[in-house]
């Protein structure tokens, strides 16, 4: 028997004598994730640009179902562009895709979206980037996908199974990267910071009620 939700089953069903070893499987972690990846793509055409590892580390959380789909969909992506092979570009679009939904082309955005959106971004880049403690900058965009009109992907050098008081200050940091730029190129604010403020506070929140870093 399997579940994702062993907190509602019956306690009848766990009694004694029913399920009396129980095997705990958690999400893959890096490793885990670069060999599921080699599973579903041994009968797939791959360029020799593409790296699976790079590819495991960009995708941390995901489960095997979700590779597989990223597999899919990177393959569907170098179909559309007549390519008889899936290069690194099409892995990069699928995963982007996976995590936060296809790109939103048809959005009409002014020069002055685009432009707050540049500054937003790069603000996230450049903190990033100056903060020893954060993790690597892999991309940035302002190609609109889901609700968001950019983001900043960083690429984790491990699975991080503690946070580090560092850590986790340059993670708050890295997070209002965008509203300081925002401020500073500016003078001025807006609502694109929003998700950014949610992240950061839940992080301050569990690092003094949680974690004892206050």
């Amino acid at each position: 028997a399997a579940t994702n939700r062993v907190d509602v089953l019956d306690p009848a069903l766990l009694r004694p004598g029913r399920f009396d070893r129980r095997v705990h499987v958690p999400l893959p972690d890096v490793k885990g994730r670069r060999e599921i990846l080699r599973v579903h793509t041994k009968k797939t055409p791959l360029t020799d640009d593409v790296d699976l590892s790079v590819v495991a580390q960009s995708t941390p959380g995901f489960t095997g179902a979700d590779l597989e789909n990223l597999i899919n969909e990177a393959a569907l992506i170098a179909a559309r562009e007549g390519a008889t092979s899936i290069g690194m570009a099409h892995c990069e679009k699928a995963r982007d895709k996976v995590m936060m939904g296809a790109e939103r082309k048809t959005m009409i955005m002014t020069e002055e979206t685009k432009k707050v959106t540049a500054y937003h971004e790069a603000g996230h880049a450049l903190v990033g980037m100056k903060i020893p403690a954060c993790d690597p900058i892999h991309k940035m965009t302002i190609i609109p996908r889901g609700s968001a009109l950019g983001v900043t992907i960083s690429l984790p050098d491990e699975d991080r199974l503690n946070m580090s008081k560092d850590f986790a200050e340059g993670f708050i940091a890295h997070a209002m990267g965008g509203r300081v730029a925002e401020e500073m190129i500016f003078e001025s604010i807006t609502s694109g910071a929003s998700d950014d403020i949610n992240k950061a506070t839940e992080i301050a929140r569990k690092m003094v009620c949680s974690w004892g870093m206050s």
